[in-house]
C-alpha cells in the first residue's frame, strides 16, 4: 500500500503493507515484521523489552516474506522475477547465511519451523514442487518432489508429519507425509472442498500461524508461517497432534480436526455460512481456536473451545480484519481497517505492535452499501461518493481481483484518490466473489468472466438509475483478475463504457495457460473444466482477446515484464489483436513481478491511471471556494 508522506528525503511516499508481526516462540518480546524502508518493503526486527528496532534487509527490489524461530530471523531472498531461497540471521545481528543448503532456487511454496531448529521448506521451480527437511544452517533433505500443484501447510510439533495442501477441490486437497516422504493419509476435496489449517501446538508450547508462503490465485497473496519451539513438557507421540481442517459441506464451512488414529472429525456446532479460516491458540493444548469469518465484505472473530464445544464472539470494531493471530499470553493481534481508516495492527489488550503507520491521510467522501437484484441473489456493491459536490458524478467501477477474493469495507488508496478527484467509486462483489457463501462462490451460470461482467453491468445500471453515476461518464479500472474483467467488459459491452484501465491483467487465456505456473494451470483447469487442448471453445469464449477488436473506449494497459501470474507473453498476444483491429490504446510496462514491493511502481501506476481516467471521464465543475467578501464568489 502506497501513500504520500512528508519527508526531507527525495522520496515523498512510503510503503505500508499491512502484515502482522511474527513473534519468536521462545522469546515473546522479540518480533519480526515487514515495514517501509524508503519506499520499499523490507524486514525489521523489534525487541519489545528494550523498544529497539533494527532493519535487517536492504535489497533493491524490496523483501516481503519473513519468519522467526527461537534464535534467528528467516526471510526469502528473491530476484526481481520472484526466484530465490530462504536465508537466516541471528535476531541480534551478524552475518546472514542460507537457511538450508542443497535447496534449489525457486518460488516460495511454504515454510514451517519446529522444535530444535528443524525446518521444512517448500520450493516451486521449473521442475515442479519440492519439499526439503533439515536443521537451520544445515543441509536440506528432499522429502518430496512432484509436478502437481501444492503448498506446504505445516510441520507437526514433533517433526513426525508434514501437511501438504493441494487445490481445495482436488483429490489430494490435503496430503499427510512422514519425514521420509511416505504418504500416510490423503483428504479428498472432490465432493467437499477441504483446507488444512495447521497442526496443534504441543502441550505447553507456543505456536504461530501456519500456512503457505505464496498463493496460486491472481491477486495479492497473504503470507503466514509456522513457528514452533521446545518446552520442558514432553512432546506427543508422532501423529497425535491434531491437524485443523475446514471442509465445505451442505452450503456451510465446517471446522474439524484430523488425527492419524481417528481420521477427520467435523464439529457440527462450529460451522459458518461464508468463508472462514482458523488458527490454534498457542499453549491451549489443542483445545482453543481463533476463527475469522469474512461475511458480506466485513469480518468477525470467534473463539472456539473444542473441549466445551462453545463458540464465543470476539468484539472488534466494525470493518474488515485482514489477518488475526492469537498470542501466547492469550492476547489477539489483528489488522483492522474500514473504508476511511488505513489498516492498523492492533491487539485486544491494547498493547502496541511494531510497524505502525504514522500517516494522517485526508478522508474523502461518503460511503454506503448498495444491493442490486440478480439471478442468483442480490449483488453487493460498496459505493463511495465525493462529499464536496452533488450527484450525479463521473463513475469508476473499481474491479477486484481473485477470482476467489472480494472487496471489503477497507481502506483503498485508489478509492480515496478517485473520490478526492471528484469521482464516485463502486466496488462490486460480483458472483464468484468470496464472503457470500459457497453458492455465490461457484455461480458461473453465464460462463467464466461473462457471469461477472453481467453483474458489473447490472450494478452500473442501478448506479445510474439511482442518480449516483452520470451517463456518458462511466469507467472501469481493475488489477489482475479485475484487469481481466475490465478488458472483457470493454470488449463484450463496448457501448456501456467510456474509459478503461487494466493493470497486470489476464488478457489472453490460452497464452496465459501456456506460460503459467502449475498451480495456476490447475486453477484454470478447474475453472474452465479442462485444459485449452481439451476445451478450446471455453477458453476462447472467456478470453478478452476474442473481443479486443470491438473496444471503443480509450484503454490503458499496465503490464509487468516479470509477472508470473499474468505473464507478459499473453499481454503481448492481446496487444497484437488491438493493433490489428486499429484499437487506440496506451501501454505502460513495469520492470517488476505481479506483486511489486517497491512503492515507486504502485505510485506510478496510480498517477498514470488517474491522468488517463481524467481524460476519459468528463468532470463536473468543482464547487467554488467561499469568498471572504459577500459580493464576490
Amino acid at each position: 500500500m502506497t501513500a504520500a508522506r512528508p519527508t526531507t528525503a527525495p522520496r515523498t511516499y512510503g510503503v505500508y503493507r499491512p502484515v502482522l508481526p511474527v513473534t519468536s516462540p521462545g522469546h515473546p518480546e522479540r518480533m519480526v515484521y515487514t515495514g517501509d524502508a524508503g519506499g520499499r518493503c523490507e524486514i525489521f526486527v523489534w525487541d519489545r523489552s528494550t523498544d529497539t528496532t533494527r532493519q535487517l534487509t536492504d535489497r533493491p527490489h524490496g523483501t516481503l516474506l519473513c519468519a522467526v524461530d527461537d534464535e534467528a530471523v528467516w526471510w526469502f531472498d528473491e530476484d526481481p522475477g520472484g526466484m530465490g531461497g530462504w536465508r537466516t540471521q541471528d535476531f541480534d545481528g551478524g552475518p546472514d547465511r542460507p537457511a538450508l543448503t542443497g535447496v534449489p532456487s525457486g518460488r516460495p511454496a511454504g515454510l514451517a519451523l519446529a522444535a530444535g531448529g528443524t525446518a521444512a521448506v517448500a520450493i516451486r521451480g521449473p521442475e515442479g514442487l519440492s519439499v526439503h527437511l533439515g536443521r537451520r544452517g544445515g543441509t536440506g533433505r528432499a522429502v518430496l518432489r512432484t509436478t502437481e500443484s501444492g503448498t506446504l501447510c505445516d510441520l507437526a510439533p514433533d517433526g513426525g508429519l508434514l501437511a501438504l495442501s493441494g487445490p481445495a477441490h482436488s483429490a489430494r486437497a490435503v496430503t499427510l507425509l512422514t519425514p521420509d516422504g511416505a504418504t500416510v493419509a490423503v483428504l479428498s476435496g472432490t465432493r467437499e472442498r477441504t483446507w488444512a489449517l495447521g497442526f496443534a501446538p504441543a502441550r505447553g508450547r507456543a505456536d504461530g500461524a501456519a500456512g503457505p508462503a505464496g498463493g496460486a490465485e491472481r491477486s495479492a497473496g497473504r503470507t503466514a508461517m509456522s513457528d514452533r519451539t521446545p518446552f520442558p513438557a514432553p512432546l506427543p507421540a508422532p501423529g497425535t497432534s491434531p491437524l485443523l481442517v475446514m471442509r465445505e459441506r451442505d452450503g456451510r464451512y465446517h471446522l474439524g480436526t484430523w488425527t492419524l488414529e481417528r481420521g477427520l472429525e467435523l464439529l457440527p456446532w462450529c460451522s459458518f455460512d461464508t468463508e472462514t479460516t482458523a488458527r490454534w491458540y498457542p499453549g491451549s493444548d489443542g483445545a482453543q481456536v481463533l476463527l475469522r469469518q469474512d461475511r458480506h465484505g466485513r469480518s468477525r472473530l470467534f473463539t472456539a473451545d473444542l473441549d466445551r464445544r462453545e463458540l464465543t464472539p470476539v468484539r472488534t470494531p466494525e470493518g474488515s480484519i485482514l489477518d488475526a493471530s492469537p498470542a501466547a499470553d492469550g492476547d489477539v493481534h489483528f489488522i483492522w481497517t474500514d473504508a476511511v481508516n488505513v489498516p492498523r495492527a492492533l491487539s485486544l489488550s491494547g498493547r502496541p505492535l511494531p510497524g505502525q503507520s504514522d500517516w494522517r491521510l485526508p478522508r474523502f467522501g461518503h460511503r454506503r452499501d448498495l444491493w442490486t437484484p440478480g439471478p442468483d441473489g442480490p449483488v453487493h456493491t460498496f459505493v463511495t461518493t465525493p462529499a464536496d459536490r452533488p450527484a450525479p458524478h463521473p463513475l469508476v467501477l473499481l474491479v477486484h481481483g481473485g477470482p476467489a477474493d472480494h472487496d471489503r469495507d477497507a481502506y483503498d488508496p485508489m478509492v480515496q484518490a478517485l473520490v478526492g478527484s471528484g469521482y464516485a467509486v463502486a466496488r462490486v462483489n460480483y458472483r464468484g466473489s468470496t464472503g457470500y457463501g459457497p453458492r455465490w462462490r461457484s455461480a458461473y451460470s453465464e460462463g467464466v468472466g461473462h457471469t461477472q461482467v453481467a453483474d458489473l453491468v447490472r450494478a452500473r445500471a442501478d448506479l445510474l438509475e439511482r442518480g449516483i453515476g452520470r451517463p456518458g461518464a462511466v469507467g472501469l479500472c481493475g488489477t489482475s483478475w479485475g484487469g481481466y474483467l475490465t478488458l472483457l467488459a470493454l470488449g463484450t459491452r463496448p457501448e456501456l463504457w467510456d474509459v478503461g484501465v487494466a493493470v497486470k491483467p489476464l488478457a489472453d487465456c490460452v497464452t496465459a495457460f501456456r506460460h503459467s505456473t502449475p498451480a495456476l494451470q490447475a486453477l484454470d483447469t478447474a475453472l474452465f473444466g479442462g485444459t485449452p487442448d481439451e476445451v478450446p471453445d471455453a477458453y476462447a469464449h472467456a478470453s478478452p482477446s476474442s473481443y479486443a477488436a470491438a473496444i471503443r473506449a480509450p484503454l490503458l494497459v499496465v503490464a509487468a515484464r516479470r509477472d508470473a501470474k499474468c505473464p507478459p507473453e499473453q499481454v503481448e498476444a492481446y496487444l497484437e489483436v488491438l493493433r490489428a483491429g486499429g484499437v487506440a490504446h496506451e501501454l505502460m510496462w513495469l520492470e517488476s513481478g505481479h506483486d511489486g514491493y517497491d512503492g515507486a511502481d504502485h505510485l506510478a501506476v496510480i498517477r498514470r491511471s488517474l491522468r488517463f481516467l481524467g481524460r476519459g471521464l468528463p468532470q463536473a465543475p468543482a464547487p467554488a471556494e467561499p469568498s471572504p467578501h459577500r459580493e464576490r464568489r
